[in-house]
């Protein structure tokens, strides 16, 4: 049996176990050895180790039988402790029940014993503290301060619970029959008063905090406490200025502050309240009318610049403030300081800023035209002026003589750029500085002033000069610089509308002025595209009437009628060459000078008059055979320069000019 338990170790298994009994087995290994095979007798070894196992099997199963039934006996036994303890745990948690019943019972009485109790202590105590009090009293009444709480400085505290008492028993007596007395309390009150406030100021020298908050406590009661705050909030602020930023002086100020006034009172936001408004009505305050009174007057640009940076400090250092407690009502508290700092200064802010916008756009532009010794001519009004301008656009001709400017455009992207500095300070300067209900109006009246020097002053003032300057028609070897003006006028346009879309559109996008500004603009593109189509029209007019130049001067009857036919070499005249290379530059020129379809607008109506002159140019001519052969050179050459303007004219080409009322292109600016 032992043998067969050697056979049973872990890990078990099958085969290893059928293997290692036959192996034991005598005869009975597969591989041969000391002795043959003999499987009767490893059938019997089986057979005996089978009943063995049998054996085995029926001895352990009594085991477990025994086992199990030992477990059942030991289960109910725990069940009948398990039992006996629960009635334990009831019988011991109705004890606890009534024990809790008796200690309330005995609390209820011991409660009622002790308001009893109270109530014959209360009566007793307070005839006590009277009585006390009318010891005090008499020694008022006497003109003796007999009491060592009176005396001894240490007792300064219990003193001055006793005075403040005294002080409001004082107030209800009659004034004819105690008035020595309570002129008398009345000095003790105040002396306590200031001893108690010396103390603190002591304390607060000293950094006693403890010391500090003892005294506070007791002139809480005291009418002098807000004198203690302010005594407080004045010694704080001592040496709290050393450098020349009064705002970060400010916010470490507030910082180092917010922690002690905790730790000092008992009600710190009321604290921090009349601190900062102390140092907004006085520090600040004081600090703004320096820096802006000083250039008021004297430097209107420096003041406007100021009065940005201050104001916007001002506010960055409220939104540090309302980290602190200043109670519920700190943004509108906060506002309220602000505005009274810079409420007489905002109130004249727009007008001045127009004032400034307008004297310095003017200077600027002086400036530029001085520089180019030119003197600005006076820009009419009224009816004959607003004639003109109908007869020129109804008929497309030159009113007035025309006028050298020598390829001077008076066009400047350099006081473009400065006129528009100035107008994004000013659109920032009246973000930060309007009332947020006159905020679209001041960007408004901004935009105005921007429109009146940029696209007034400047530009359009440019596209008059420019559209003096273009000759007239019948002109010979005429600079046409007006293409120049139109190539800078729309660039300068281009940083026009970039700033109004940028700077000036968040300030209006949800207002009603809005439309007004859209509307604004519209007419003043309007009345510039006016004027270039008509300056281009009439510079397309130059540019034909030089081919027209250049062919009359330059064309012979003779080239199209050889006197000698056989002498002719087959190529374009000279006349054609000439008016093929003035319009290769001409449309270089264009190309130069505008962008997008406005350059196939142009080059399409550059086109069209090109081709009608030259219609009516060879239609003139009388042609022989080989003058014939010499036209189709130069339709050949004319061909090959129209391919140059590379737009794709239309079939049908118009025989007359149409009138200039009905543009014959739309000069788009944005």
């Amino acid at each position: 049996m032992s043998t067969t338990a050697q056979l049973f170790e872990e890990p078990f298994d099958a085969d290893e176990y059928i293997e290692r009994l036959a192996w034991r087995t005598p005869g009975g290994g597969s591989k041969g050895g000391a002795e043959a095979f003999d499987p009767k007798r490893l059938l019997e070894e089986f057979e005996n180790h089978i009943e063995e196992l049998k054996h085995l099997d029926e001895k352990i199963q009594r085991r477990v039988e025994k086992l199990e039934h030992q477990c059942h006996r030991e289960a109910k036994e725990f069940a009948h402790k398990v039992q006996d303890l629960q009635r334990s745990n009831q019988v011991a948690f109705q004890h606890f029940q009534e024990l809790d019943e008796h200690i309330s019972y005995v609390a209820t009485k011991v409660c009622h014993l002790g308001d009893q109790l109270e109530g014959v202590n209360t009566p007793r105590q307070r005839a006590v503290e009277a009585q006390r009090l009318m010891t005090y009293f008499n020694e008022f009444l006497d003109g003796e301060l007999r009491s060592d709480v009176f005396n001894n400085p240490e007792k300064i505290k219990e003193a001055a619970d006793i005075i403040q008492k005294l002080h409001l028993i004082a107030q209800e007596l009659p004034f004819d029959r105690f008035a020595d007395v309570k002129a008398k309390i009345a000095s003790k009150y105040h002396d306590l008063e200031r001893q108690l406030i010396q103390e603190f100021t002591a304390a607060q020298r000293r950094g006693e905090i403890g010391r500090m908050q003892e005294v506070a406590a007791v002139l809480l009661h005291f009418k002098g406490y807000a004198h203690c705050v302010d005594v407080y909030i004045k010694q704080c602020q001592e040496g709290a200025y050393m450098r020349s930023d009064v705002f970060e002086d400010t916010a470490l100020l507030c910082q180092r502050v917010n922690k002690q006034v905790g730790e000092v009172f008992q009600s710190p936001e009321t604290v921090m309240t009349k601190l900062i408004q102390n140092i907004f009505e006085n520090k600040l305050q004081a600090h703004v009318k320096e820096k802006l009174d000083e250039t008021r007057r004297s430097d209107v640009e420096q003041y406007l610049k100021n009065l940005y940076d201050l104001y916007t400090r001002t506010t960055a250092l409220a939104s540090k403030l309302t980290e602190f407690n200043l109670g519920s009502d700190k943004h509108t508290f906060l506002s309220k300081l602000i505005k009274n700092i810079f409420s007489t200064y905002l109130e004249s802010y727009i007008e001045m800023e127009k004032d400034y916008l307008r004297t310095r756009s003017a200077m600027i532009l002086q400036r530029y035209y001085d520089s180019k010794n030119h003197q600005k001519r006076p820009q009419g009004g009224g009816s004959i002026q607003e004639l003109k301008e109908r007869i020129r656009q109804r008929t497309n001709l030159p009113l007035g003589p025309s006028i050298d400017t020598h390829g001077e455009t008076f066009l400047s992207q350099e006081v473009v750029v400065n006129l528009l500095q100035e107008t994004r300070h000013a659109f920032e300067r009246c973000n930060r500085l309007s009332d947020p209900s006159d905020l679209p109006k001041n960007a408004f009246s901004i935009f105005l002033l921007l429109v009146e020097h940029l696209c007034m002053d400047h530009i359009d003032y440019a596209l008059e000069i420019g559209l003096s300057a273009i000759p007239s028609a019948d002109a010979k070897n005429a600079n046409l610089y007006f293409l120049d003006v139109v190539q800078q006028a729309n660039t300068i346009f281009h940083l026009f509308d970039k700033q109004f879309n940028d700077h000036l559109m968040p300030l209006i996008s949800s207002s009603p002025k809005l439309t007004e500004c859209l509307h604004k603009k519209k007419e003043v593109i309007e009345q510039m595209e006016v004027k270039l189509d008509t300056g281009i029209d009439r510079t397309l007019n130059c540019m034909v009437g030089q081919m027209k130049h250049i062919l009359a001067t330059e064309q012979k009857k003779t080239d199209f009628r050889p006197e000698d036919e056989n002498n002719v070499m087959i190529q374009c005249t000279a006349a054609c060459s000439k008016v093929c290379v003035y319009v290769s530059r001409q449309v270089e020129r264009v190309r130069k000078s505008m962008d997008g379809k406005n350059v196939d607008t142009v080059l399409t109506e550059l086109g069209v008059r090109f081709h009608r002159l030259i219609h009516e140019h060879l239609q003139q001519y009388s042609y022989s055979s080989m003058g014939g052969m010499l036209a189709i050179c130069d339709v050949a050459e004319y061909r090959k320069s129209a391919k140059d303007f590379r737009v794709i004219f239309s079939s049908i080409i118009p025989t007359q000019h149409q009138s200039s009322s009905n543009p014959l292109f739309h000069t788009k600016m944005s």
